[in-house]
């Protein structure tokens, strides 16, 4: 065979290996799309905020993989699912940064209060909600031990899937109301009707499926009662029936999950709960003063820690 034969056909074969390796990149990215919209079927929205709470509970939540989800992926999803969980995670980290350097150019925008003003966390700005203030004056933080007001933060964060804290603690009260006051005994015994009539209420704007999830956390909940003596016990258990005292100096420092919020969420989820991934089972931890998540500098630090640093007490 001569050589200018054999420059050909290796010419041809190079073509053709293009060829093949861009149609497999298109089949590629054209299935990764398909697949992003299955796993983040809520687009993620660039927030203009001072990194609120609301804002980064919400939008990491919406992110949460439904473990019903996962179960489903074939082969060639899962590969692609961890392409993007890398993709995504280089990025994260990306924005993180930017975040971070933003603040740290920043620092007397961000904190500064008026004179005689009560200092608190920097994502409670001017324009935050009252409702939002008190909630996180009152009930943010503070070590909660009454199976009712665990239940009801345990319900109030798996809301974050659909609504921001705001949203959420606007719907409060017409909440304690449908859900008798979140005593698990009473919603462990709700049938459809009920459940259909809390769904149909306006004020609250919940799909039938988030109502039942709650009725079903309250049926999971009375199963820990009756193993644990509580449920109570069964959460404070966790972390050693002492809450976790941080000290957070910046927003960018105050985690998403933490692995007692993954250990918790790993045996809530075998025992049947829903909607109980490691982010959401973090904010609501927040939210019950099993993590004291409040900045150094804000008033409420302390306050909580020495409600935290009594003598813990089952109720």
């Amino acid at each position: 065979m001569s050589k200018t034969n054999v420059r050909k056909q290796a010419l041809e074969r190079s073509t053709s290996f293009k060829d093949t390796q861009k149609i497999l990149n298109q089949s590629f990215f054209h299935n990764r799309n398909n697949h992003l919209k299955k796993v983040y079927p809520i687009g993620l929205q660039k927030s203009t905020s001072s990194l609120s709470l609301s804002s980064v509970s919400l939008s990491l939540s919406q992110n949460s993989n439904d473990s019903s989800q996962a179960d489903s992926l074939t082969p060639l999803d899962e590969k692609i699912s961890l392409a993007l969980r890398l993709i995504s995670a280089s990025s994260h980290e990306r924005r993180e940064t930017t975040v971070a350097k933003t603040i740290q150019q920043q620092p007397a925008t961000v904190a500064k209060t008026e004179p005689g003003e009560l200092k608190r966390c920097n994502w409670i700005t001017k324009n935050s909600d009252k409702l939002y203030i008190e909630f996180h004056d009152e009930c943010w933080g503070v070590p909660a031990y009454d199976d009712n007001k665990l239940f009801e933060l345990l319900a109030m964060s798996g809301l974050l899937m659909d609504y921001n804290w705001t949203e959420i603690i606007k719907r409060k009260e017409p909440l304690r109301e449908v859900f008798a006051g979140f005593d698990p005994y009473i919603v462990a015994k709700m049938e459809e009707k009920e459940i259909i009539e809390i769904a149909s209420n306006k004020a609250l704007s919940l799909a039938d499926s988030r109502v039942m999830c709650i009725v079903d956390n309250a049926k999971c909940i009375m199963k820990v009662v009756r193993e644990c003596g509580s449920f109570s016990s069964y959460i404070w258990g966790f972390v050693n029936h002492k809450p976790i005292i941080n000290k957070y100096k910046y927003p960018r420092n105050v985690p998403i999950r933490s692995p007692k919020a993954e250990a918790l969420s790993k045996d809530m989820v075998k025992r049947g709960f829903r909607f109980v991934g490691p982010v959401i089972v973090h904010s609501f931890m927040q939210a019950a003063g099993l993590t004291i998540d409040h900045l150094v500098d804000c008033y409420r630090h302390s306050e909580c820690v020495s409600l935290a640093e009594r003598p813990w007490r089952h109720i």
